[in-house]
């Protein structure tokens, strides 16, 4: 109970479900406050009525001073009939009474301000107030409640969930055996212990998480499946003049107010009438005083004071029977001049008692000041903080991604459409020239087509060749070891089997882009709006109209005002703005973006970013970097500009990107799946006509198909910061000598069109990697 009205003597149970000791070994008795419960009982406050067996009477009703159904709360079923009122604060109960007494036409809105919510003994959090506005203005909700947790760092550098309130009627001894099971069965992972350390001094169950579990999804899944989260069915169901009625907050408070109504009505009728009754006898002691001679002189004579006495001073001096009997009962030590004043005082005294009774019967609002003024005594008595927290923030059903931590992941997508994620952590830094390591395993037919860092609560859209859309959300994919070769994409979206993902595009959840541009194989480009995409059935969306010898290849989030840029194979390039494309449904076809020269094809759409670069990276290895200042801005349709001397040596370009000064690390991967991690900044700055310095060792009858990039910014110690911008770029961490690829964009960056510029080489760099 809130307010508990009885003190126990030892052992009477625990929140741990321990029976209560026999009664033999226990005391009671009422506490303070249940006096308030009884208060003014014998001055015929309420009703009474015969009790079950017809021995005795009890009260129909208890005075109730107190407001207990709401303070205290009630819980039961009845026959046809259930009622589950929460306990409330007294504090927070008491205002709201007083305020409506004040203002009898507020609104249940005014004083839910005042009786915020719920108040339960175990404290704990409600989550959200809509449960409570339901309750307070209908009588009916649902009041979520969560444990009160906090984090604690252990001497060995772990993290452990401390729990140091529980929701309402929880047992605490189930809820960690519950815990213990769910961590033991591997339905919960990251918890390596739960313990229970409470004691005297309050409530604490320990629980120790693994050192690489992530606290806030063992937390949710704590709060999804087990009782750390509890809802409380309200049902505000009392009994009002014998009837059953589902009660608002105001309508309780209202019948409170006119219960003590009639208690003080009925309280203030009998302290009346006892006044009236003791005005009476005072007035017949007075006579008596004025007479006291003649008064003796008639109990002298009389044979007997009871009968003769009496009878003769009612007929000398007109008094009533009470009156003549409270003389005849009168000590002669009160004849003295003394006592007479003390019987003229307390006269005096029980007229202006009449007067005041008399004052509130005639008027209801001297007898609602009483109420305020009890009000006010019970809060200064008994009144406290409250236990229970409120959070104004909704809690709604758990969603899988809740239980899943928020990682960055790799993301590769085979030709043959075999798809997997692992942590980017799992690829170390080398250096530029390396032979890297094995990213997947693939089939000797089967090449590693997509690669992609991206985060575990993004989606990923997926366009195929056929101008085809799909989505999948990133923890949907498959997690296995960096050398397996992951589950086939047609399990998982319902792509035909020659259908081929020509492009992938990260969607995160907190980055909003005004349209998606993609581009084809002929060098055909659309503008469409991503409201188109925001939802995407299993079956597929078409995202473009494509011509029958045409693929699509390239798809990019964009914004108003964004420059687009296209690279071909054949090392042209093409540079125009957004705002130049039309924008276009999903189902229509493009426009042109770049005319191809014979045999060319487009191979990359990239957004250009202020002060980056384009790195270029062809097929067998070489790659080099570009300022993208000497791409200007063309309009769409033309030619484009040289962007890389593609010779037999370098292989076509492969793929190509924009950077920036924050992009630290290149991770680029081959067709057979070796994967190498380099630092951007190894990679030679050199001129649109160039062809760059091997990045890569690439295998006989290898190629290069795609790189990403991390963002991060060293900082003085050999410790990294943590760096996440806008369009959801990579971060780089340090981890000892290994540095972790927290997060990255989509493969791909952007190019534009630029003007045609002397050509140079740069034999010197080639020729020093080949070295």
């Amino acid at each position: 109970m809130r307010y508990p009205l009885v003190l126990g003597q030892g052992n009477f149970g625990s929140q741990d479900d321990d029976p209560a000791a026999a009664m033999r070994y226990t005391e009671a008795k009422m506490a303070a406050i249940a006096d308030e419960l009884l208060s003014d009982i014998e001055k015929d406050t309420v009703d009474f009525a015969p009790n079950y067996d017809n021995q005795t009477t009890e009260p129909v009703v208890m005075p109730a001073r107190l407001p207990n159904l709401l303070l205290n709360g009630s819980t039961g079923i009845a026959v046809g009939m259930a009622t589950n009122i929460p306990p409330h604060n007294l504090t927070e109960v008491c205002d709201g009474i007083t305020y409506l007494i004040d203002n009898p036409e507020a609104t249940t809105e005014e004083l839910a301000r005042i009786i915020r919510g719920p108040d339960f003994p175990t404290g704990g959090i409600i989550q959200g107030r809509e449960g409570i506005r339901n309750t307070y203005a209908n009588g009916r909700g649902r009041v979520v409640i969560r444990a009160r947790t906090h984090a604690e760092e252990t001497e060995r550098g772990r993290v452990s969930i401390i729990v140091t309130e529980l929701p309402y009627q929880v047992i605490k001894s189930d809820l960690v055996k519950k815990i213990a099971e769910l961590a033991r069965d591997k339905k919960i992972d990251g918890i390596a212990e739960v313990r229970d350390e409470s004691d005297r001094q309050g409530m604490r169950m320990v629980i120790d998480l693994k050192r690489d579990a992530n606290m806030d999804s063992v937390l949710n899944a704590l709060f999804k499946y087990t009782a750390m989260q509890t809802a409380f069915n309200t049902n505000m169901l009392a009994l009002v003049d014998q009837q059953p009625q589902t009660l608002t907050l105001k309508k309780f408070l209202y019948h409170y107010i006119k219960h003590r109504e009639i208690v003080l009505t009925r309280r203030t009728r009998f302290e009346l009438a006892k006044a009236e009754a003791r005005k009476h006898i005072l007035e017949g002691l007075k006579i008596a005083l004025d007479n006291l001679d003649a008064v003796i002189s008639i109990i002298r004579s009389s044979k007997s004071a009871y009968e003769d006495g009496l009878v003769q001073l009612r007929e000398q001096f007109g008094l009533s029977e009470e009156q003549g009997r409270a003389i005849l009962d009168m000590r002669l030590a009160r004849l003295a001049s003394m006592e007479r004043q003390k019987i003229e005082d307390e006269l005096k005294d029980v007229l202006q008692h009449i007067e005041y009774y008399h004052m509130l019967l005639s008027d209801i609002n001297e007898i609602r000041k009483l109420i305020k003024n009890d009000l006010k005594d019970l809060k200064d008595k008994y009144g406290d903080p409250r236990r229970t927290e409120i959070e104004a923030a909704e809690v709604g059903d758990f969603k899988y991604e809740d239980l899943i931590p928020n990682e960055e992941v790799v993301v590769t997508l085979t030709d043959k459409g075999y798809i997997k994620r692992l942590p980017s952590n799992t690829y170390r830094a080398q250096r530029r020239g390396g032979r890297g390591v094995t990213g997947m395993a693939t089939r000797e037919d089967d090449t590693v087509r997509h690669l992609l860092v991206t985060h575990t609560h993004d989606s990923l859209l997926f366009f195929t060749d056929r101008g085809r859309v799909f989505q999948l959300k990133v923890y949907e994919l498959p997690d296995v070891s960096r050398t397996a070769k992951g589950e086939h994409l047609i399990n998982m979206i319902a792509i035909e089997q020659r259908e081929r993902v020509t492009a992938i595009v990260s969607v995160p959840k907190d980055v909003s882009r005004d349209v998606l541009i993609v581009a084809t194989k002929k060098g055909e480009v659309k503008k469409t709006s991503m409201s188109e995409f925001e939802v995407v059935r299993r079956q597929g969306l078409i995202a473009m109209n494509l011509e029958d010898d045409d693929e699509l290849i390239g798809a990019k989030m964009a914004r108003v005002g964004d420059d687009v840029l296209i690279i071909t194979a054949k090392g042209q390039a093409i540079r125009f703005c957004v705002d130049d494309l039309r924008l276009a449904s999903r189902t229509s076809g493009g426009v042109r973006g770049i005319r191809l020269d014979q045999g060319d094809t487009v191979v990359s759409l990239n957004l250009v970013k202020e002060d980056s670069e384009l790195l270029i990276v062809t097929e067998y290895g070489y790659g080099k970097r570009t300022p993208l200042e000497e791409y200007p801005r063309h309009n769409r349709g033309g030619s484009g500009v040289i962007t890389s001397r593609v010779s037999d040596k370098t292989g076509p370009v492969a793929t190509a990107r924009v950077v920036t000064d924050q992009d630290s690390d290149l991770m680029i991967i081959s067709a057979s799946g070796v994967v190498i991690r380099t630092d951007v900044n190894a990679i030679k700055v050199s001129g649109r006509a160039t062809q760059g310095v091997i990045l890569m060792q690439v295998g006989k009858n290898d190629s290069i198909v795609a790189v990403a990039t991390t963002n991060g910014k060293k900082s003085s110690d050999q410790e990294d910061e943590l760096i996440v911008d806008g369009e959801g770029e990579a971060v780089l961490l340090n981890e000892g000598e290994e540095q972790v690829a927290v997060m990255a964009s989509v493969d791909g960056s952007e190019l534009e069109d630029q003007d045609e510029e002397s050509t140079s080489t740069d034999e010197d760099s080639v020729q020093d990697d080949q070295e």
